[in-house]
């Protein structure tokens, strides 16, 4: 019998995982997606973009990204920075 229930434990967390694992928000198409998606959703939801948006310019998106670069230690390309950032500038920016 605790064999079966550490079976079905074990599913549990395998399924509950492999849903954690899922984008939750769909992203906007546009250059520079491939790149948030890489990069951002290696640490954080990537539910965090729509609900930053109202507050955020192009210069709040970019600094957020070093941010999570040099304070946080996101393993982002430097290349990538300036992509990640017009992207989020672009499709959700403060305008």
């Amino acid at each position: 019998m605790n064999v079966l229930r550490c079976v079905a434990l074990c599913a549990g967390f395998a399924a509950v995982a492999a849903w954690a694992g899922e984008e939750k928000v769909q992203l906007q198409p546009g250059p520079g997606l491939d790149k948030v998606r890489q990069n951002c959703n290696t640490c954080h939801s990537l539910d965090y973009i729509p609900l930053n948006s109202p507050f955020l310019d192009h210069k709040g998106w970019e600094a957020t990204v070093v941010k999570m670069k040099k304070a946080f230690g996101a393993p982002i390309k430097d290349d990538d920075v300036q992509p990640i950032a017009d992207y989020l500038a672009a499709h959700y920016g403060k305008r």
